[in-house]
C-alpha cells in the first residue's frame, strides 16, 4: 500500500519519514519529493507498506499528527495521472 504525506517540515528527509511510520510497519520504501533546482524538500512524500493493514494503521496513527510543529496528511496515494505527452516545442521554421 503507498501512502502520501504531506504537510512534512522542509527538514525531513527520507529516513526522518521512514522513523516517523516505523510504529506502524516495516515501509518497504519512505521517499520526501525534493526541488530538483533547490534541493530543498517540497514538503511532500510518499511511504509504501508491504501490507494493506500497516498502511491502514500508519493512515490512523499519523494522519493529523503533529511532526516537528506541522500537522500531517496522510491517506492513500492515488495512482499518478498522466499529464500529457512528451516536452519540447513545435518546430518553427525561420524565414
Amino acid at each position: 500500500m503507498k501512502l502520501y504525506v504531506g504537510n512534512l517540515p522542509f527538514e525531513i528527509r527520507d529516513e526522518d519519514l521512514r522513523t516517523a511510520v516505523a510504529p506502524y510497519g516495516t515501509p518497504t520504501s519512505a521517499t520526501v519529493i525534493m526541488d530538483r533546482d533547490t534541493g530543498r524538500s517540497k514538503g511532500f512524500g510518499f511511504v509504501e507498506f508491504a501490507g494493506a493493514d500497516e498502511g491502514r494503521k500508519a493512515i490512523e496513527g499519523l494522519n493529523g499528527k503533529e511532526l516537528q510543529g506541522r500537522a500531517l496528511t496522510v491517506a492513500e496515494a492515488r495512482p499518478r495521472e498522466d499529464r500529457g505527452g512528451g516536452g519540447g516545442g513545435g518546430r518553427r521554421d525561420r524565414y
